[in-house]
Order: C-alpha cells, then structure tokens, then sequence
C-alpha cells in the first residue's frame, strides 16, 4: 500500500504553514547576532526555561518520538526502557550542581576549552575530534532514519526529504545561532507534548473499551514491564545498568557533549544553567507518555487482529508502525501537523549538531586577530555551519547506500558506547587530575576503543558482510558469541561506559607528566 497517497494537499499545506510559522518565530527572536558570543552562546541571555525545553527536545528527537513507539509495538517490548531514566536524574544533578559550577568560572564556549585550559591544547584537540567523530555519525543517522519514516508517508524520495531537512537547518542556524536553535526546539518541545498526548487519547477513543481495555490487552502482552533485575549481561535494560552504567553515559552526554553541554552555556548564570539541566529531567515523561503511545498502538491493532481485521501495516517495520498510523487514521491536517513535527524535529537535531560541530571546530583554527577580527570570526563561524550543513546531509544520503550491507542504524547510534566513556574519563581528569598526561588520556582511548569493538558486532559484521573475513575468525578475535550464524553479544556494552572512563582517565595518571600543565 502506498501510504503517502493518503497525504493530502491539506496536509502539505500545514506541513509548509509550520515550518515557514517555525522560521518566522526563530527569526523574530533571533536577537543581535554581532559577535561569536551571540551566535554560539545567544548572548548568554537566554532564559532557563528555554534553554531546557532545547535540552529536552534535542534529547527526544524524531528518531525517539517515532522509534519509541515503535519498540513497545515490537513483540517483547515494554516499559524496562524507562528504567534508564533513574540514572539520567542522578547524572543531570550531578551536572547541574558541579559541572555548571566549574562552566561558569571563566569565558569559555565548551567543556573542550576547559580541558584545553587544564591540560592544555592538545586534550582539546583530541576532545573535539573524538567529539566530532561521534557526532557527525551519530546525528547524521538521527536525520536519516527520521527523513526513511518521511519516505514512507510522504511522496518524497529520500534524498529530498534530507536536502529539504538540511535547507532548514542551515537557514535556522545562519538566522540567529544559538538563539534561534534554543527557541525552535521549544516550539518542537511543545509539538511533541501535544501530539504525544493527542495520538494516545486518538488511539484510546478508538479501542472497544478504551483506557482499560488498553491496559489489559498490554498487560496480557507483558508491555508494562517496568523493572528487569536480570543478571545477565548482555542485558541492556536492567536496573542495574540504570543505577550503575547510565549515569556515566549521562554524566558524559549532557555534561562533556558539546551538543548538550552548549545549551548551558546560553544561561544568563550558573544558577538558571543548573535550574535548566536538572529540569529536563521532564525528558522522562515525554518518553513515559510515548511508551504509552506504543501500547496504545499495539492494543489498537490487537483488537483488530483479533476481529479478523488485521491491516497490512502488521507486515511493515515496527518503526514505521507510528508515522504510518498517522497517516492512515489521524484526520487531514492533524496528520500533516504531527509529521510536520518530526520533519522539524530531524532539522533540530540537524541545526544542534551544526552549531555545535562549527563552535568546536573554530576553536581549533587559528585565532583571527587584527581589524574587525570580530567581524571576520563571525563571517567564518557562518561559512562553517554551511560547510557542515551540506557535509553532513551528502553523508546522510550516503548512509542510506550502506544500508544492503551495513546496519547503519545500529552502527552509528553504537558509536556513544566508543566515546563516552573516554569523553568523561578526559573531563574528570582535567577536572581533579590536571597533570595528567594527554600522551596517556590519548593510548586510555585508544584501549576503550578497542575493548568496545571487542564487545559490539559493528565492525565485525561489516567486514563479514563484504567477505572480508569469516564468522569464525570474527569470533576468535572478539568477545562474542555464534548466534545462528550470526554475532551475538556476550556482554552488552553499556558495562563498558564506566569502565573506560576509569581506563582512560587511569591511563592519563599513569603517564602523568612532573611538571603538569599550567592552568
């Protein structure tokens, strides 16, 4: 079934309505934009309510708001995915009470400049490529799997979906920096809040029974699993990993990752930082009430299934099951108003990593002096967002030619386990250590890398698939296991997000250097 015959030109009418009304928003509360000052931190004026709907739609995603959904629609899904929240409230008060503290002590526009000023500039050099590295692969996929969902319900080929998701992006990005990132993302935040609640009270008017019959039919199914004490370890969604791994891995996204990190830095103060941090913990009831939506879905088409009216959406992938309700049950303009949503979603997490990717890597370049240097710096940090911008949509486009061969999906998201780790193993040591070798920090990464590699199939299957090597000798070099002929996990590796913080900012002691750095 072509499922985007069903998307109207009412509905392309509303998709073009919200992104132009987006646009306009973003532009009228762009503020001045004179100095990289007000382009990469929005003046440092912006205030904390914002700064933190920015961190949690940037958190959420159109890959969350669609993926979600779809993971408790999948058979075996259920609510353990909520689990990893306690973690993520532990690590963002951990960020908002000490991290932000430290941000605040001097002029600088990243976690990476505080390193480079503890350990010197090398650690910032090796910080910012690391956090480069993961983020243009890691975001890149955000927009490619929400502009595949775009495919499905819409007319549009892939790459039109990902030139028009990049368009946006630059042009919000170039409008106002920062400012007009941080505000879109509220507009998205609230997008989200009202078509999470709007689909789950759609789907319960339409099941026999409504809210109990849902919860039945879930509860039957064992979707509202809620805590999994398991002791396996390949076992990712447990309360162990949640009280033990998860913060680690928060510690270092919201506190290290530029992404997160510079969202802080927009506050007028410490104090409104730390406010905006330790709120977005609200984060975990959008994904609570996402969850529900995916319960909803499947008692919804349960009941169906059971009428003897099971729709041919059952034989379509699971993470496509929500965009495609959309489409097929929400009335016209509604519809175009949530998939308008997740088009602006994947331009937000676009237009985040871009001013995040041009922030660092101005850093890097030398220093512009002289006449209207101000001026001049501003003029390069626009021509990098545009640079990224068409960078990371052509790799984007790219991806997807991978995919026959590759599990992109899993590859990139996979590429947090390789460095968060050693993101906040270098942060801590700048932090408490700051003698600590950049020599050392550097061979510590080098090991978690290889560890991690060790533990995850990505690279493995990728060389399998193109007859690089066989199964076997994939299983002699690594620790995994034969699972029908293919790779299976012994360990899975969230254990490995607190073990190379300690191997790399250990490392970093160990060739500790006598003099240390000056500050």
């Amino acid at each position: 079934m072509d499922f985007h015959e069903q998307f109207t030109h009412i509905d392309w009418f509303v998709v073009g309505c919200y992104l132009l009304l987006t646009t306009w928003v973003g532009h009228l509360l762009k503020g001045t934009q004179s100095t990289i000052k007000d382009f990469f931190l929005g003046g440092r004026s912006l205030p904390w309510q914002a700064v933190s709907g920015s961190i949690i739609a940037t958190e959420i995603s159109g890959v969350t708001f669609i993926g979600v959904p779809g993971m408790i629609y999948a058979a075996g899904g259920d609510f353990t995915y909520i689990q990893w929240g306690i973690g993520s409230i532990i690590a963002r008060i951990i960020v908002g009470i000490y991290f932000v503290r430290v941000f605040y002590q001097r002029e600088i526009y990243s976690p990476y400049d505080y390193m480079g000023n503890r350990l010197g500039e090398n650690a910032k050099r090796l910080a910012t490529l690391i956090f480069q590295v993961g983020g243009i692969l890691g975001q890149s996929v955000r927009v490619l799997v929400a502009a595949l969902a775009l495919k499905v319900v819409t007319p549009l080929e892939f790459d039109h979906c990902i030139w028009i998701i990049g368009l946006f992006a630059v042009g919000w990005t170039l409008m106002g920096g920062m400012r007009t990132v941080i505000w879109t993302d509220v507009m998205q935040f609230f997008l989200f809040v009202g078509a999470g609640l709007f689909s789950l009270f759609w789907i319960i008017g339409k099941i026999d029974g409504g809210w109990s019959q849902m919860i039945q039919i879930g509860t039957e199914a064992d979707k509202f699993n809620l805590f999994n004490l398991t002791s396996d370890p390949a076992v990712g969604f447990t309360l162990w990993v949640a009280i033990i791994a998860v913060p680690f891995q928060n510690l270092s996204a919201f506190g290290v990752d530029q992404l997160n990190a510079q969202r802080m830095f927009c506050c007028r103060n410490a104090k409104d930082a730390r406010k905006a941090m330790i709120a977005s913990s609200g984060a975990l009831l959008l994904t609570l009430l996402m969850l529900f939506v995916g319960a909803g879905l499947f008692a919804y088409y349960e009941t169906m299934r059971l009428a003897g009216t099971e729709p041919s959406i059952f034989t379509k992938d699971t993470n496509t099951v929500f965009p495609v309700w959309i489409v097929t049950e929400l009335p016209v303009g509604i519809r175009g108003l949530i998939l308008a949503g997740i088009f602006a979603a994947a331009i937000s997490s676009l237009d985040s990593i871009l001013a995040a990717l041009s922030q660092t890597t101005l850093g890097l370049l030398k220093p512009v002096t002289g006449e209207n240097a101000e001026k001049k710096r501003l003029m390069l940090s626009r021509i990098l967002v545009l640079g990224w911008g068409v960078l990371l949509s052509i790799f984007a486009i790219e991806l997807d030619s991978l995919r026959g061969k590759v599990n992109v999906v899993v590859l990139a998201f996979g590429m947090i386990s390789y460095t968060t780790g050693p993101m906040l193993g270098m942060f801590l040591a700048s932090l408490l250590t700051p003698k600590a070798s950049v020599k050392g920090l550097a061979v510590g990464f080098m090991l978690s890398f290889i560890l991690v590699a060790s533990l995850r199939p990505d690279f493995y299957q990728i060389l399998i698939n193109y007859n690089l090597i066989s199964l076997k000798s994939a299983l002699q070099w690594s620790f995994l296991q034969d699972s029908g002929g293919k790779l299976g996990i012994i360990i899975n590796t969230v254990w490995a997000w607190p073990v190379t913080v300690f191997l790399t900012w250990g490392f970093g002691i160990l060739f500790s250097e006598k003099e240390g750095n000056k500050l």
